[in-house]
């Protein structure tokens, strides 16, 4: 039989299908009826102290949603203080359970002075930015975020990632005169080993409505960044089939920015969970195995070569490597030449990476 191709792993491959059960109700998938929490209108908070609000609970009500799939394993919470003392973070992290090999849900606080290679590559992307930040002042930063990567173990469950994130920037010299920049920025995206193309839909279109309830040109903005960015460059094709992605955003009143962050974050669990769930029961063979590692291997290319926040975190002095590496699989596969049959599921995927589609049709 075959075996799944890790040394320390001696299950029959797919053998973990059988003890899965598909929840009736997967919890905080219905968060347009749910209450909004009390951070949501208390503008008598500061906003960088209720941005730190959205994301603990971002993460508590994602990590409560994936929970409810898995029956082997509970995320581990490792918080972690900066050595300087300038803020903290929350990793939740589930590792080689039946549902999801590697799974994280992380939460980052932290405020630190900008490094130069930070500075100059904020003023690069973004002419608004450059105006704003003299390139021979020291500025220090603030932010608040959570970034989530989930790796399914079944090949035909697709991999997903989240970040949401606000960014302060103050003038080192007068930091009581409040931030000379303060921007959103964030998204999710959904990276599948195999096309199914109701799910990618429904993906989508679940992301589209929250973005239309607060301006209907976000999601096609929105969604056309996200292709441009999470692009390999050097294999010509994008990451995955997309979702929406944004940064530097603040065309809006911080208030109206706030709540969509809240909404677009809370879409996620809605977007994602249920597809893991509808896929995680499939039966699959060493062929859908390998070709998943495959895949993730140019998932691994893209954050390690091109992904701005990796980048971002490796340039910050007192860094938490783990946290940072955390998006990374747990495990995956470099063939030489590797070319799927015409025809083939595998060669329907790579069509799909190499063209842009309208999904939230």
């Amino acid at each position: 039989k075959d075996t799944i191709p890790n040394a320390q792993d001696t299950r029959v491959l797919g053998s973990e299908i059988a003890g899965l059960k598909v929840p009736a109700v997967i919890p905080n998938t219905d968060y347009e009826n749910e209450a909004k929490p009390a951070y949501y209108n208390d503008t008598a908070t500061p906003m960088h102290q209720r941005m730190e609000a959205l994301v603990l609970d971002l993460q508590d009500r994602l990590v409560v949603a994936l929970e409810s799939l898995e029956p082997s394993r509970k995320f581990i919470r490792d918080r972690w203080e900066r050595e300087d003392g300038n803020g903290y973070g929350i990793s939740c992290v589930l590792q080689d359970g039946e549902v999801y090999e590697k799974a994280g849900v992380n939460v980052s606080v932290i405020e630190g002075t900008l490094a130069p290679g930070q500075l100059r590559s904020m003023r690069e992307r973004n002419p608004q930015t450059a105006n704003k930040l003299n390139a021979n002042e020291e500025y220090d930063f603030r932010v608040a975020g959570v970034s989530v990567v989930v790796h399914p173990r079944n090949p035909y469950a697709p991999t997903a990632h989240k970040n949401y994130r606000r960014f302060e920037v103050y003038r080192k010299s007068n930091k009581e005169a409040g931030p000379v920049l303060a921007w959103f920025g964030g998204g999710a995206d959904l990276t599948p080993a195999y096309l199914f193309e109701d799910d990618v839909k429904y993906f989508h279109q679940t992301l589209k409505q929250a973005c239309d309830a607060h301006d209907p040109q976000y999601y096609p903005r929105f969604k056309q960044w996200c292709d441009t960015y999470f692009t390999n460059i050097h294999r010509d094709e994008t990451r995955g089939v997309g979702g929406i992605f944004f940064d530097d955003l603040e065309d809006k009143a911080p208030e109206e920015l706030f709540h969509f962050a809240y909404d677009a974050g809370s879409a996620f669990i809605k977007a994602y969970v249920p597809l893991v769930a509808k896929r995680m029961t499939m039966p699959y063979t060493l062929r859908e195995r390998n070709w998943q590692l495959i895949r993730r291997g140019h998932y691994a290319e893209f954050n390690l070569v091109y992904d701005r926040g990796t980048k971002f975190g490796l340039m910050t002095p007192g860094a938490r490597i783990e946290s940072i590496l955390m998006s990374l699989p747990l495990t995956a596969r470099w063939e030489y030449m590797n070319q799927p049959e015409p025809g083939s599921p595998e060669a329907h995927l790579l069509e799909a990476v190499r063209t842009t589609t309208d999904w939230a049709k």
